[in-house]
């Protein structure tokens, strides 16, 4: 027998199937549903408030009515699950904005959970967006060196999960990469009667400057230095698998890659290693880029979009965050 795979079949033909739409579709190997899609928001303190960010077309800071109002229209279009970000009024050093029983987030997830109960409710779990200077951490400063705390800020982390759980979040999602912040939330949660409230873990983030429009969106942006100290190196691929796996032991339930596109070779790495269901996040520079690629007519932005979702699929994710998740869920419904 010819070893070459397709040797027992010289009359194979590819393009037989590719002849029409509907048996195109029969034949897909991977499909992209709205269902699997989760939409970003962000939240900040006021009424009727529907703050444009410059750098992400179409995305918005919004009050927690105009949350609620977004994410229904998310909802009726068939998107199943909103990714909230907190805008505090204030900021100070220890961040206490991201585990106030009456902070932004917190406020905002009583509201949805109250106003459209159906819908999956995910918090992200950091301190970036809380803290005066913007890390992820507690900081550590002298006249030579600027350190990040791991240990003292995951206490911090593990009180604004179990915050966010009390206010009832389906779903917890910390995004810090402290070493064993998995663990200390999952053990906080467990603590204060959350034990059946899952954690995402941001398992595989990557120091990216993918990041840039993100950080007007969330007022995140470092006051001083980087964060190429806590968030992975671009260059480290096996490391990403270490992260995820240490994650797992630790107790996530969901591990996610974050960026998605130009990560694709570690989310399918991660999946095929692990087989755990794994999140992709299309982060915001993703999105910009084809808004303003669109916006001089240079790509036809629905194809690229939907393109580009299929391939985070296609490479393993289960699940994928996007800002772009109402208009696919749009055209998805039109296919």
């Amino acid at each position: 027998m010819n070893s070459h795979p397709l040797g027992q079949f010289p009359s194979y033909r590819p393009r037989r199937l590719r002849q029409s739409p509907v048996l195109r579709r029969m034949v897909s190997e991977t499909q992209l549903s709205v269902t699997q899609l989760v939409l970003p928001l962000f939240v900040r303190a006021g009424r009727k408030l529907r703050h444009p960010i410059s750098a992400m077309p179409g995305v918005f800071q919004l009050s927690p009515d105009e949350l609620v109002r977004e994410a229904t229209l998310a909802y009726e279009l068939g998107v199943p699950a909103v990714l909230l970000f907190g805008i505090p009024e204030t900021k100070d050093v220890r961040a206490s904005g991201a585990y106030a029983a009456n902070g932004i987030v917190q406020q905002a997830v009583r509201r949805l959970k109250k106003e459209l109960p159906q819908l999956l409710v995910i918090t992200d779990v950091c301190l970036c967006e809380y803290m005066a200077h913007g890390h992820c951490g507690i900081v550590q400063q002298d006249r030579h060196h600027t350190r990040i705390l791991n240990d003292p800020s995951l206490k911090l982390l593990a009180r604004a999960a179990a915050s966010h759980a009390e206010a009832g979040a389906d779903i917890v999602a910390p995004s810090d990469m402290m070493d064993g912040r998995v663990r200390a939330i999952r053990e906080q949660l467990d603590k204060q009667g959350f034990a059946d409230t899952p954690i995402m873990s941001y398992a595989a983030k990557f120091s990216s400057a993918f990041y840039g429009p993100f950080r007007e969106a969330a007022e995140s942006a470092p006051q001083f230095g980087d964060r190429r100290s806590y968030q992975m190196d671009p260059a480290n691929a096996n490391e990403a698998l270490r992260e995820v796996a240490l994650d797992i032991q630790e107790g996530a339930d969901i591990v996610m890659v974050k960026p998605a596109l130009a990560y694709l070779d570690i989310l399918h790495r991660v999946k095929t290693e692990f087989g755990y269901p794994t999140a992709a996040y299309a982060v915001s520079a993703e999105y910009s880029m084809v808004k303003a690629a669109a916006a001089n007519g240079w790509i036809d932005e629905r194809a690229v979009t939907l393109e580009s979702l299929l391939a985070m699929r296609r490479a393993g994710a289960d699940i994928i965050i996007t800002y772009a998740a109402m208009d696919a869920a749009r055209w998805l419904k039109e296919k």
